[in-house]
């Protein structure tokens, strides 16, 4: 593919030799010649310009790189496209496997495939142009929006919706029952979760995660957020638009995140906790009450900054309790001079 095409593709404008030849897409530690790949930190400039790569996404021209280059507004978004391009497969459906068993009550859409070992539940429902891929399995009453790819193993259980364009990766299960219990006569009795699980349009949910259905009502993910693997969403919690949520995180019962939040791995959400549109959570915080706009880590979180404040005096408590007994050791001769 000629660097021109691919200017074109990504809405770029070349400095260099247009007629290049592109053979693929790479990153810059592993590219060779033949492959495009992009530059977002001056500090890989070096490593960049002494690599093998035929071509360089910028966001402005670099005069150090001695080599073809294409700037964009956005050279991270344009090598995700030319990433799709080269290298997603264009979708073609297969059907409906005879190793599947898909109810006679349920409903599926135009182009869909559905493959072996996959069940489909009584008066569930699959849009067009779904994939669902082997083991999975899909429950009563539930609705799988157009375009979708569920992948293995997945589970989505009884009364669950999901939008259109969701990626479900391996293992996920949807609909599990909230960990609701009543504390009765010296035993824990379960609370039925009677409630369901709704996915917004576009939203990608990781592997092994899990989301569980609401008491009463529904657990719901707002549409175009992401949870990496390993997350764990509690019963009733309410995630708004375009969320990123990364690995390890748990967030308890009725919690409520607002849209274009970004928490780091590991963070934990207290039960009724709330975080405003647009906050920013540092890895390993944890969160209680209510958290206005900002940015915030530690644990119980505090403002990032007065976070960074106290580590750096958290790092010195053995230098500053050494000068403290210093200081007693001091104090206290003084006093038994006074004392004579």
């Amino acid at each position: 593919m000629k660097l021109r095409e691919i200017a074109k593709l990504i809405d770029g404008e070349v400095t260099g030799d247009p007629e290049t030849e592109i053979k693929g897409v790479a990153g810059i530690s592993d590219a060779s010649e033949g492959d495009i790949t992009f530059l977002i930190s001056p500090k890989f400039i070096k490593e960049c310009a002494e690599s093998r790569v035929s071509c360089v996404i910028v966001r402005d021209i670099v005069p150090d790189i001695k080599k073809p280059q294409v700037k964009v507004s956005n050279p991270q978004y344009a090598f995700a496209k030319l990433l799709e391009h080269f290298y997603v497969k264009p979708f073609m459906p297969s059907g409906i496997s005879d190793r599947a068993y898909v109810s006679d009550k349920a409903r599926t859409g135009k182009d869909v495939t559905i493959s072996p070992m996959v069940f489909v539940s009584d008066n569930a429902s699959i849009s067009d142009k779904t994939i669902i891929y082997p083991g999975v399995f899909i429950g009563e009453n539930s609705h799988i929006g157009d375009g979708c790819i569920i992948y293995p193993n997945v589970t989505i259980r009884e009364n669950i919706r999901i939008g259109s364009r969701v990626i479900i990766h391996p293992g996920a299960v949807l609909g599990s029952d909230g960990f609701g219990y009543v504390f009765e006569k010296g035993i824990h009795y379960k609370i039925p979760q009677a409630g369901g699980v709704i996915i917004g349009d576009d939203v990608e949910i990781g592997a092994n995660v899990t989301i569980d259905r609401a008491t009463t009502g529904n657990t719901v993910i707002g549409k175009g957020t992401k949870l990496d693997n390993l997350v764990h969403i509690a019963h009733n919690v309410k995630i708004g638009e375009n969320t990123v949520i990364t690995a390890q995180a748990g967030i308890a019962g009725s919690a409520e995140i607002g849209s274009f939040v970004m928490t780091g791995g590991q963070v934990g959400v207290a039960d009724h906790a709330r975080i405003d549109d647009g906050c920013m959570i540092g890895a390993q915080s944890g969160v209680m009450g209510h958290l206005k706009k900002g940015v915030y880590s530690g644990s119980p979180v505090i403002p990032h900054r007065d976070w960074l404040k106290a580590v750096a005096i958290f790092a010195r408590l053995p230098e500053l309790n050494k000068k403290i007994k210093e200081l007693e050791d001091k104090i206290e001769t003084i006093e038994r001079r006074q004392e004579k």
